[in-house]
């Protein structure tokens, strides 16, 4: 009577005989790890930017708005700023529309009422 042999058969080894399921981890951290460093971290950094920029606008400044309208400030409230895009024509814009502040004007008082 011819007995087969039964051999035992470890746990299928990951990378360099870890275990898969933590070898598997050991691949994808790194991934995760960079894709943090090159896309959320410096996207952080330009919203931050951004809002920085946005709260410092203030009188006379050149302004930039993301549909490309350029305009001086005339006025600006906590959300809102008043844009003079030609001579005697302002809009109200959304503060986070601004896209690019392009020239400072000189220090005036941010909450004036003045149009």
């Amino acid at each position: 009577m011819s007995v087969t042999p039964i051999l035992a058969q470890a746990a299928p080894a990951g990378i360099a005989g870890i275990p898969e399921p933590f070898g598997s981890l050991l691949f994808f951290l790194p991934m995760i790890v960079l894709f943090y460093f090159l896309i959320i971290r410096p996207q952080q950094q330009r919203v931050k930017q951004h809002q920085q920029m946005v709260s410092g606008v203030k009188r006379n400044d050149t302004v930039v708005l993301n549909s490309g309208v350029i305009g001086k400030v005339v006025r600006v409230e906590d959300k809102e700023v008043g844009v003079e895009i030609a001579q005697g024509v302002t809009v109200k814009v959304v503060k986070t529309m601004i896209s690019d502040v392009r020239a400072r004007g000189e220090p005036a008082a941010a909450n004036d009422s003045k149009v």
